[in-house]
């Protein structure tokens, strides 16, 4: 199983945004794009004009990261889309957005979506009454994800529920204690970010 374990806050600087990779620290003082707004690195002040190129690959970028998947897994999700019958960049959202590790971060059983991969990792999450701990597990419409834990694990599960209380939740998705039901599949405007995923399509079409 593929993941980046570098330095994430550097992620955000380079896409000149908040991705909030690393749940609190990125919505208090000390997170790193507060304190240095610009790109990382000895040239990262530096703002060179992008060209279409480099447009197309900074949305990319972006996107992989939102979702913490890789190069080789994000470009499976473009295939798959490209085949599938539909709009190739609604149904590329649709796919990373519909993974399990998603769906548990964005009802807020997890602060940030790394952590939501090791919570489906570590066993605690079943969907349709069988225990899954795959995180690229794609949810389908009226799927019933829970989380099942004891002790201390579970109780930290519940404190991510009270720290996430102000996030809302997508209307895709119906929640109900650590219980949730998949009521439809995502468009583009559940999204928690803007994407502009044809520069994505633009991209991979070369």
């Amino acid at each position: 199983m593929a993941r980046y374990i570098g330095a994430v806050c550097r992620l955000c600087r380079r896409e000149g945004e908040k991705l909030f990779l690393k749940g609190e620290r990125c919505v208090g003082q000390k997170c790193p794009l507060v304190k240095r707004d610009y790109g990382p690195g000895q040239h990262g002040a530096k703002q060179p004009r992008l060209s279409d190129y480099g447009l197309q690959l900074r949305e990319k970028q972006k996107a992989k990261r939102i979702y913490g998947v890789l190069e080789k897994q994000f470009k499976r999700y473009f295939e798959i889309a490209s085949k599938s019958k539909g709009v190739t960049g609604k149904i590329l959202l649709q796919l990373l957005e519909r993974r399990l590790d998603n769906v548990i971060y964005r009802c807020g059983f997890a602060v940030s979506r790394p952590q939501a991969r090791q919570i489906v990792r570590h066993n605690f999450v079943y969907v349709n009454e069988k225990r899954t701990n795959i995180p690229s597990f794609l949810v389908d419409k009226e799927d019933i994800v829970e989380i099942r834990g004891k002790g201390e694990k579970l109780g930290i599960i519940k404190q991510n529920l009270q720290k996430s209380s102000e996030r809302v939740i997508p209307s895709w998705l119906e929640a109900e204690g650590l219980k949730v039901k998949v009521l439809r599949l995502p468009e583009k405007e559940d999204l928690q970010f803007s994407i502009q995923e044809q520069l994505i399509v633009e991209l991979y079409s070369k």
